[in-house]
């Protein structure tokens, strides 16, 4: 047995050294046998439940899932650091060194007065540092890991910033309906619905932008909506004494509209 110390308050070296301990020979099986491919679910889903809190703007569980973060990237740091392929001193050393070459405006004799020059300078510097020569390269850099609607909102972004954009927010409406067109008659037709459904969604977080939306904030509002709405349904449903499965289809829009309705007014 492992006799890790008492302390009152426990700070960033007891971390490292009890991850440490707990991928040593003697420590626990199941973290030793962890690479950044088993993990990378885990990963992602404690950035989610920080990013909940945040949401949520609770402090206890920001401190919680801050903690929990903190430790996975320490946990993979360190899956790199047993190979010997580089140690939590390379990460540190990378991250200081691109956070000074992109802020020249706070290191350097650049001059940015707003927000929105610091975002253009960081892009550029951004796009030399990766080599990155053309506006689809930095498309394609973008990372396939992201959920799909933030990654399709960076892509139209970095498209816009080469002019290629519509005019105004009714082109891409005008572009929604026109592959709204297309995805129904791919269904009709029974091909290609993948495809247009994929354009649909693609066009839909275009439009989107032209009002400052985030997609992945809509569909989660929309996601919530629905949830709250079919709660009340089903609460209908039961004080008619019917099941919702035998209940028509006219039947189940009747609910959902009345449900709709009492919630707007």
């Amino acid at each position: 047995m492992v006799q890790f110390p008492d302390k009152p308050v426990y700070d960033m070296d007891d971390l490292v050294r009890l991850l440490r301990i707990l991928r040593a020979p003697g420590g626990c099986p199941w973290d030793r046998e962890q690479t950044h491919v088993s993990n990378r679910r885990n990963f992602l889903e404690e950035a989610y439940e920080a990013a909940d809190a945040f949401d949520r703007d609770d402090p206890d569980d920001m401190c919680e899932e801050l903690g929990d973060m903190l430790m996975q990237v320490l946990f993979n740091i360190h899956i790199e650091e047993d190979a010997g392929r580089f140690t939590t001193d390379d990460v540190t050393d990378h991250v200081v060194r691109k956070l000074i070459y992109r802020h020249p405006h706070v290191f350097g004799d650049v001059r940015a007065d707003n927000s929105d020059e610091v975002l253009k300078n960081w892009e550029q510097l951004k796009r030399a540092e990766k080599g990155q020569r053309t506006a689809a390269d930095a498309m394609d850099a973008v990372a396939r890991s992201l959920p799909a609607l933030w990654r399709a909102d960076k892509v139209q972004s970095k498209a816009e910033k080469t002019g290629f954009r519509f005019a105004d927010a009714d082109g891409s409406l005008d572009k929604l309906e026109e592959e709204v067109r297309e995805l129904r008659e791919a269904v009709e037709r029974g091909t290609n619905v993948e495809e247009e459904l994929g354009d649909v969604l693609f066009a839909a977080v275009n439009a989107g932008r032209y009002r400052g939306v985030d997609p992945e904030d809509a569909l989660n509002a929309a996601c919530d909506k629905f949830v709250r709405r079919f709660r009340g349904v089903e609460a209908a449903a039961a004080a008619r004494g019917t099941p919702l499965d035998k209940l028509s289809e006219d039947e189940l829009r009747a609910l959902w509209n009345a449900v709709k309705k009492e919630e707007k007014a």
